[in-house]
């Protein structure tokens, strides 16, 4: 879809407080949307669609607990050799895009 918006201007927020038991995801990223769309469809009590700025962007509303976080540490030496190892020995053959 071409809104007219650039990359830097095509972002996600995130608002929530400590008081209230909902979280608002403005977001135009497609992915986001697709993920948040299909689980607003399937548990309309946990999750809806509030808003669409006809710009790309989309608004939800989703209950506490049902978004989370991951933060990843960066692999060290270690652990990236083991990961790669782990394929080869278990028959696995994997191509790396591109």
């Amino acid at each position: 879809m071409r809104t007219g918006l650039t990359k830097r201007e095509k972002t996600t927020a995130i608002y929530f407080d400590e008081y209230g038991n909902m979280i608002e995801v403005q977001t135009h990223n497609t992915d986001l949307k697709k993920r948040l769309t299909a689980f607003a469809a399937k548990h309309p009590e946990c999750c809806r669609q509030m808003d669409d700025d006809e710009q790309g962007g989309l608004t939800f509303e989703i209950e506490k607990g049902r978004l989370s976080f991951r933060l990843t540490a960066p692999y060290n030496e270690e652990r990236k050799q083991t990961a790669s190892e782990w394929p080869k020995k278990n028959g696995c053959i994997c191509k790396k895009p591109g």
